[in-house]
């Protein structure tokens, strides 16, 4: 298929908590491909989407966008329907790999380690009264870490060190982003593993100024240090690169991602699979492909190939 011919739609901006983030990533993609000599439509998706889409008759959608609707299936279902082929993963990998407490369960099942958690399907009430004794028999003492169970980029994160904190804290969350569940924290060693077609990347260890990689940690200059490789044991290092792949392969997805992972005494536990990692000069998962001679051009031209329908 010669790609050069084709219109290519990248997707970008959306209305999640992740918008900013988005548009720094689709305008980067596409200004790669334009360099590249592509035919490239920039499109800020909105709830009118079906209808420019119909407009502007992209033949392929590079989907730049995270966090809801672009990261969890929504806009591939749509893609589906119109039958424009996408990058990144299918519908169902999305909506698996966006739910963190699914993406554990399917994760557990494939006999993979992730962090003890406590989760209660959401009930009818905005309001959860938490049971302290029951957090802690099932995950220990805290401190813990509320999370919400769809967002990326750290976005409804919150730690929590005193136990009577932990309601007002996670109906806070769990209001504002609609379900949340609490994790054990684990002090250890943060390390994150790009995955690009089937090739897995390097492992990048970040060290953040902050107490841990939040939003502002992941996306401000200077806050963060990537190390890549990181500096660990090389049995920890080629642990973590095969539970990134396994992971990848148990959620399903296809054309790109990135695994983030915590280390503690030199046993990787996978946090979560986001299945469309950030794409900005920033990001970790081009830098982690720079180190083994993959230039952000081809990174983007990789991804651009194995789209599907």
């Amino acid at each position: 298929m010669d790609l050069k011919n084709k219109r290519i739609g990248v997707l970008m901006g959306g209305w999640s908590p992740e918008r900013e983030i988005s548009l720094k990533s689709g305008k980067k993609v596409a200004e790669s491909l334009k360099k590249q000599g592509f035919i490239v439509i920039e499109i800020d998706v909105g709830q009118g989407l079906a209808s420019i889409l119909g407009e502007e008759k992209i033949d392929i959608a590079f989907i730049a966008l995270h966090g809801v609707p672009g990261e969890d299936g929504t806009v591939q279902g749509l893609l589906e329907i119109l039958e424009i082929p996408y990058t990144g993963s299918g519908v169902l990998a999305s909506a698996m790999a966006m739910n963190k407490v699914i993406a554990k369960l399917v994760l557990q099942a494939n006999g993979i380690r992730v962090p003890r958690y406590f989760y209660k399907f959401k009930a009818q009430s905005s309001k959860f009264k938490v049971d302290l004794k029951k957090v802690t028999e099932e995950i220990g003492s805290p401190p813990w870490i509320v999370k919400a169970v769809s967002c990326g980029s750290s976005v409804g994160v919150e730690i929590v060190k005193n136990p009577e904190d932990l309601e007002s804290i996670f109906n806070k969350i769990r209001e504002k982003y609609q379900d949340a569940f609490i994790e054990e924290f684990i002090e250890g060693r943060e390390i994150t593993v790009g995955i690009l077609g089937n090739e897995v990347l390097p492992v990048a260890e970040l060290v953040p100024k902050s107490e841990f990689f939040d939003y502002r940690a992941k996306y401000t200059p200077g806050v963060t240090e990537e190390i890549i490789p990181a500096e660990l044991p090389e049995k920890v290092y080629k642990e973590a690169q095969s539970l990134a792949i396994r992971s990848y392969q148990a959620i399903g997805c296809r054309g790109f991602s990135r695994v983030d992972m915590m280390v503690k005494d030199d046993k990787p536990c996978v946090l979560e699979v986001n299945s469309i990692p950030g794409l900005t000069d920033m990001s970790v998962l081009p830098m982690e492909a720079k180190h083994i001679g993959i230039t952000y051009d081809e990174v983007i031209y990789r991804i651009l190939e194995s789209a599907q329908s």
